[in-house]
Order: C-alpha cells, then sequence, then structure tokens
C-alpha cells in the first residue's frame, strides 16, 4: 500500500466532513465536552475502539468534568494525511451520537529560544528538561505532554530584547479574538508585520509571545 500523502493547512481547510476540527501545528484537533466524567471515559473508549479498527491512533486527553481532547497527525509522515480525516469524521459521528459539545482546537504552545549556536546550548535544554531532540533539532517531552523547544538561529547577538518567547497556535479563525483579548489584557502589539503567520505581542514588561496560525504560510 502507497504512503499517505501529508495534506497542507490549505488542503485539509478544504476537505468535507471535518467542520469540528482545526488545523494546528501541524496536526487536527477538537475539543469534545461531555456531561460527566463517566461519559467522557465512555466516549474516549469508544475512539479506542475506532482507532483500532483503523490502525490509526490519535492522542487523546480526558479532564474533568467530561472534557475529551483529540488531537492528531500521521506521525511516520510528519504531518496530516487522509488517515486523519477519515478517523475526524469517524469522531465527529461517534460525538454526535454521544450527544457531545464540540468546539474546535484551542491551541498549542511552543518555546522558542533565539541563539547565534543551539548546538551549543540544545544539550542543557534536553537535560534540564528531560527532553530528547528530533532529527529536525526540536525537543520535545518524550511522554508528549510538555511543551516543545525549538531554538530560532540568530544572525548577531540579541541585546534590546529578551531571547525567550512563547509561540501560541491557535485555529485561524480564533486568532482575532485571542490577539484582541490579549491587547484587552494590557498586551501591546510589538509587530503584525508577518501577519496572518504570526502577530508578535508583548506584555507591559516586555515578554513576548506570538499568536501563530496556518495562514499565509510559505
Amino acid at each position: 500500500m502507497p504512503r499517505p500523502v501529508v495534506l497542507s493547512a490549505d488542503e485539509f481547510a478544504a476537505v468535507d466532513g471535518v467542520d469540528d476540527w482545526r488545523y494546528v501545528l501541524g496536526s487536527i484537533g477538537a475539543v469534545f465536552r461531555l456531561s460527566t466524567f463517566t461519559e467522557g471515559a465512555t466516549f474516549v473508549a469508544a475512539i479506542a475502539a475506532a482507532a483500532d479498527a483503523a490502525d490509526h491512533h490519535p492522542d487523546v486527553a480526558l479532564r474533568y468534568p467530561g472534557t475529551v481532547h483529540v488531537t492528531m497527525c500521521t506521525h511516520d509522515r510528519g504531518g496530516v494525511t487522509i488517515l486523519d480525516v477519515e478517523l475526524a469524521r469517524t469522531i465527529s459521528s461517534l460525538a454526535a451520537d454521544a450527544g457531545a459539545r464540540v468546539t474546535p482546537a484551542d491551541q498549542a504552545v511552543e518555546i522558542a529560544i533565539d541563539t547565534m549556536d543551539a548546538d551549543r546550548i540544545r544539550p542543557f535544554w534536553a537535560a534540564v528538561l528531560g527532553y530528547v531532540e528530533t532529527p529536525g533539532g526540536t525537543l520535545v517531552d518524550p511522554a508528549r505532554l510538555g511543551p516543545p523547544v525549538w531554538f530560532q538561529q540568530m544572525d548577531e547577538p540579541r541585546t534590546e530584547r529578551q531571547h525567550f518567547h512563547l509561540d501560541v497556535s491557535v485555529p485561524h479563525d480564533a486568532a482575532e479574538a485571542r490577539i484582541a483579548a490579549a491587547l484587552a489584557a494590557g498586551g501591546r502589539l510589538v509587530s503584525d508585520a508577518f501577519a496572518r503567520s504570526w502577530w508578535v505581542l508583548a506584555d507591559a514588561d516586555g515578554n513576548e509571545a506570538c499568536v501563530c496560525t496556518w495562514q499565509d504560510r510559505d
């Protein structure tokens, strides 16, 4: 059987039957809200059975009182494929049968470190966090719980701004509301030069975070 083709974010957005899902940071996700923890656990079991039947498995987290977060990509392809689309449709059907309230994926957070020499500092961060390095040089939590850490190559030392920032990737249709909320909470817009890919925001002390989407990416 040929390996499935990775879909771009634009291609996924054009697919039918996945309105419950959003493309965020190379994966698709949705949040399903049940009335009780037991109902949530029953829904998780139904997802597990469907995943086993499809031989394709998402990441699933159950939170009190009955909220189920589902995220998936085709790991051996490094992106979203038709396998994810098909399972997403199945899970949405199961959610409808269970009477779940659905909201799209909310966000994915990354820690970015600006550096002149990532190879010099990467081992420290891997050790102190207990993370492992991917082939691309990003550090990830082997338990897949903590946010990944990536290293932004700088051409010259940064002295006027901090070396850390958070990248908060949100669904494309949630970015404006997230930015507005941050500004209303005392933040400021540092730059929108790369919108709609990302906006750079800062708090009153100058600590920065980027609100990111898949849109307008090269």
